[in-house]
């Protein structure tokens, strides 16, 4: 037995190093592994996560935009239906990112999860849910369209609008529950969820900008194609299809009426979720999340007067335009004089009150917060990012009219848009950005350090019961030391301290406004209305710029319509954007 250990024992010793190398190599290998597996989870560098998330959505937004334009040309290659196809796909996945997202943080309930107070406010969650609402009323009026023409048309863009009904009802869901989380977990994965989502929306509110320009401009042409200008031909008759329901023109027309509040839907979407990725392993300050004192309402009277008289004003402008400038050719100039008309006045009120408003900031010389907040971060910059619109097409008008010597008054109206905008900009910004004027409290005074030789008794405390009474007071209570209290209460005689009355507080009564605050508020609520006034005009199809004669004359018909397309989302959205951001100015005041 010994031997046979032995011989054992030596029979291992010259084939353990063989052994010993073969079974760790497989433990080496786990174990790279597992380290490389932490890596890429846990230790992965943010600042590469972010930008390999977002070269990712970057991508997959270009590729949708490279079959949009095919599509549009109508070739033979690259289809609508095939523009449908990825975009449903696109959309299916980020529905499954949101289950995952869900169903995962359900499961951690235990945890508790950081919450960015300025991200997604319930104002503008409301807002949204109303944008939502008139989305899901287009994709029915698209799908009953779409069955319409069954006979003709691929089963794609019936699909589609099904899975962007399912896909409205699930994002909604989801910002309102958890647009404010700051996620601390699989911070690499879920960058990529919440960056695909950004730009789902994105690709979504180009298709949506895509197709309003095509149905607009078809029937710009439709139009002059009735007057004998150009020869025009409806898209479905040139399919040769055959309507199977007579509701076609009502499913048509409610399209053209519904595209705005779906494009401003999805590009709200996209910004509140950039947030949400911005928010992403982000530390939080709670300094920033104190609640506001309680103000007693403002007397608002000029801000809203004004506000509403513009906007009748801009409702008949676009009533009165809508209907002559579908009729006859001779109301066209005098309908753009009006509409031009309007647009000064506007203008110019609109730069009187920002301006005001700069006024009473400089008057009041409060400090600028410079906390970093992802959310007033991006208002700042897709303020000026979409004021690039407006400013080319109004430089391009002013180079026109200086270039014709013609159209003076198209000359002001741009000069008063890139003015308007300059002036607004810096006053809605200031107004994020300022520290809240507090009131100012009643300074309680430090308590003040024991003094060794002062003779007055409030500030000797006693000394193991022993009170000098030649300084004492007669009107003043044996001073005790809740150290040396026996059970009785008392010390040396000293009577027990009366019980101590609970101190009722009063309650917090709203302060009352300046009459700065008070104006500012009405000012607020003037430009809110202004914007909305300049978003509707538009929107709703009141768009002169394509007739212009001297833009047409200098930069030529394609080059001036491919300005007006590329400057007319961006128009949309910063009006839209503009009214957002002044109602949150008007509640920090």
């Amino acid at each position: 037995m010994v031997e046979h250990g032995g011989l054992d024992i030596v029979c291992l010793n010259t084939k353990c190093r063989h052994g010993s190398s073969s079974s760790s190599t497989p433990e080496k290998g786990k174990g790279r592994f597992s380290r490389l597996k932490l890596k890429l989870t846990e230790h992965y560098p943010k600042k590469n996560a972010e930008i390999l998330s977002a070269q990712y959505g970057t991508n997959v937004l270009l590729f949708g935009m490279a079959l949009m334009l095919a599509a549009s040309y109508q070739s033979h290659s690259v289809k609508e239906e095939h523009l449908f196809s990825f975009i449903t796909t696109v959309m299916l996945l980020q529905l499954l990112w949101m289950l995952w997202y869900i169903v995962r943080k359900d499961r951690q309930k235990t945890s508790e999860w950081e919450k960015d107070a300025h991200a997604g406010t319930r104002w503008l969650r409301g807002g949204l849910t109303i944008l939502a609402v008139l989305s899901l009323i287009m994709d029915t009026f698209r799908i009953g369209q779409y069955v319409s023409y069954k006979d003709c048309v691929s089963a794609a863009l019936v699909v589609y609008p099904v899975v962007h009904t399912l896909h409205t009802i699930s994002q909604v869901h989801f910002l309102w529950f958890h647009i404010k989380d700051v996620i601390k977990t699989f911070e690499t994965f879920e960058r990529f969820g919440v960056m695909h989502a950004v730009f789902t929306n994105l690709l979504l509110w180009c298709n949506g900008v895509m197709s309003e320009s095509k149905h607009f401009l078809s029937s710009h042409n439709r139009r002059l194609s009735a007057l004998g200008f150009v020869n025009h031909t409806e898209e479905w008759e040139a399919k040769n299809c055959n309507c199977s329901s007579t509701a076609c023109t009502v499913f048509s027309n409610s399209l053209y009426y519904l595209y705005p509040f779906n494009i401003e839907y999805h590009i709200l979407v996209s910004a509140m979720l950039f947030v949400m990725w911005k928010n992403i392993g982000r530390t939080i300050d709670h300094q920033h999340d104190k609640k506001r004192p309680i103000t007693r309402p403002a007397v608002l009277v000029v801000g809203p007067i004004l506000g509403l008289v513009a906007l009748a004003g801009t409702i008949s402008v676009l009533v009165i335009y809508i209907i002559d400038f579908e009729e006859v050719v001779e109301f066209q100039e005098s309908d753009n004089i009006m509409f031009l008309s309007h647009g000064i006045i506007m203008l110019v009120c609109m730069c009187g009150a920002s301006t005001v408003g700069l006024l009473i900031y400089r008057a009041d010389n409060l400090p600028l917060d410079s906390s970093k907040i992802p959310s007033r971060q991006l208002d700042t910059v897709l303020l000026f990012g979409s004021s690039v619109g407006s400013w080319l097409m109004a430089w391009c008008s002013i180079v026109a009219s200086a270039a014709n010597r013609t159209n003076w008054i198209s000359l002001a109206y741009s000069m008063l848009l890139v003015l308007e905008k300059y002036v607004q900009n810096v006053f809605i910004i200031e107004s994020l950005y300022r520290k809240e004027d507090v009131a100012e409290e009643p300074e309680v005074a430090p308590p003040a350090a024991t003094e060794i030789f002062s003779v007055t008794l409030s500030h000797v405390p006693a000394c193991n019961g022993i009170i000098n009474r030649a300084y004492e007071n007669q009107d003043i209570t044996c001073v005790t030391t809740e150290i040396e209290e026996e059970e009785d209460g008392g010390v040396y005689d000293c009577p027990p301290p009366p019980p101590e009355e609970p101190v009722s507080v009063a309650p917090s009564r709203p302060e009352t406004l300046s009459r700065k605050r008070q104006l500012l508020k009405n000012i607020t609520l003037f430009l809110f209305l202004c914007n909305i006034s300049l978003w509707l005009l538009p929107a709703f199809g009141c768009r002169p710029q394509y007739e212009s004669i001297p833009e047409q004359e200098t930069f030529g018909y394609i080059i001036w319509t491919m300005v007006l397309n590329f400057a007319m989302p961006l128009t949309l959205f910063y009006r839209m954007h503009s009214v957002a951001s002044l109602f949150e100015v008007f509640q920090k005041v």
